[in-house]
């Protein structure tokens, strides 16, 4: 029995070794068996339902509304280029979409396969467009750092390790749609997974860089991320700082990370 137990983990580790991918511009490589396909179906399908939901306030015909759309749709197409001057655009297979949510919450968010919300809440605080700009790469820097499929990878690992394999097989399907479904839930349940500190300073550093790309310069970023500070420490802290690292380190870091993204700016 404990050779069975050795061969099986020994094939498990070999697999997990197999099943791994590399994030853009950092370089780092991260666990990845989960399909990248089956997540953004599913996401997709939960974008749909959140924007039709009696509930959201999707706001258009307005200047900012617009912004959203001009900011989003130029950090998109400066992704795609990068990603096909890299050889990378098959990889990422992005329906693009950015939305204007009306809610007071401090927030913005995007999903597997470039579905993006941007909450008014947070416009306070972006303040002009380069602010937009910041929260918007970062969040998509996200996606394209398949930080989702990272974590549900990580989460199935987890799950497959404990039973030794025993739904490799039979049940791996059940299991992945099921994380999947937990993640970007079913009828009208949103509830988008919430990111490491590592994730999150992972998406600061693509974030700039994407920002750059698309023409924004990205000292601007400090000022937004301090204007989020004096918003954290005025009251209880808003959703979208809930898992980031703290303001002096986040601050700090940025600073040292934005003499590689200048290298992106073009004016």
């Amino acid at each position: 029995m404990k050779a069975i137990l050795k061969y099986t983990s020994m094939g498990l580790l070999a697999a997990v070794l197999a099943s791994c991918s590399t994030v853009p511009i950092s370089g780092r490589r991260q666990l990845s068996l989960v399909s990248d396909d089956q997540i953004q179906d599913q996401a997709a399908v939960a974008y749909k339902e959140f924007l039709n939901d009696p509930k959201t306030r999707v706001i258009t015909g307005t200047s900012n509304a617009a912004l959203v759309k001009n900011v989003g749709n130029k950090i998109a197409a400066a992704v795609n280029k990068y990603l096909a001057d890299e050889g990378l655009s098959q990889q990422f297979n992005f329906n693009w979409e950015f939305n204007l949510v009306e809610s007071s919450d401090v927030n913005a968010w995007c999903m597997p396969g470039g579905k993006v919300a941007v909450y008014t809440g947070i416009l306070p605080f972006t303040a002009n467009e380069a602010g937009l700009a910041t929260v918007m790469g970062h969040e998509i820097a996200h996606a394209i750092a398949r930080h989702s499929m990272e974590q549900m990878s990580n989460q199935y690992a987890v799950q497959v390790g404990a039973q030794v394999l025993g739904v490799a097989t039979a049940g791996r399907n059940t299991l992945i749609q099921g994380l999947v479904n937990n993640a970007y839930g079913i009828g009208g349940q949103l509830a988008l997974l919430k990111y490491s500190r590592s994730n999150e300073s992972e998406a600061d550093q693509l974030g700039l860089v994407f920002m750059a790309m698309a023409g924004y310069n990205p000292e601007n970023a400090v000022a937004f991320w301090e204007r989020m500070a004096s918003a954290k420490a005025a009251s209880s802290t808003p959703e979208f700082l809930s898992t980031h690292p703290s303001d002096a380190r986040r601050i700090n870091d940025i600073q040292k990370l934005i003499p590689n993204a200048m290298a992106y700016y073009k004016k």
